[in-house]
């Protein structure tokens, strides 16, 4: 049953299910959030192996979560606009640049949030 369906969802949780598959479905479909998926963990990682403090946990989670999602809803709009109009099209093409350029802002930002917390546990090591 997919999420737009009208039947009665007497389950509980359905929304986490629905939510899971469209994450699998990025995951499995779209190559650049396999690509943050993997820096995601790499960040993770390095941020328990510095110890790093509770602030910058929340940091590096929040540029994660920034990334995460903008790449999410950049899919969502690229297989929007081209359901909506399969041809060929400025406008289609422009929407897709300013989502994809939306992805490069918080991917940029990220890398920027990283360099600033883990520079220092890196210079603090050597």
């Amino acid at each position: 049953m997919a999420s737009d369906s009208n039947e009665k969802k007497t389950k509980t949780g359905i929304g986490f299910r629905y939510a899971w598959n469209g994450i699998r479905w990025t995951f499995a479909h779209e190559r650049n959030f396999r690509i943050h998926t993997i820096a995601t963990f790499i960040a993770l990682l390095a941020g328990l192996l510095f110890r790093i403090e509770a602030a910058e946990w929340a940091a590096v989670l929040l540029s994660i979560g920034f990334v995460i999602v903008t790449e999410m809803i950049n899919t969502v709009v690229e297989l929007m606009m081209d359901h909506l109009s399969p041809e060929q099209s400025k406008a289609v093409g422009l929407i897709k640049d300013i989502s994809a350029g939306a992805v490069f802002v918080a991917a940029i930002t990220a890398i920027c949030v990283g360099l600033i917390v883990f520079i220092p546990e890196l210079l603090s090591v050597l």
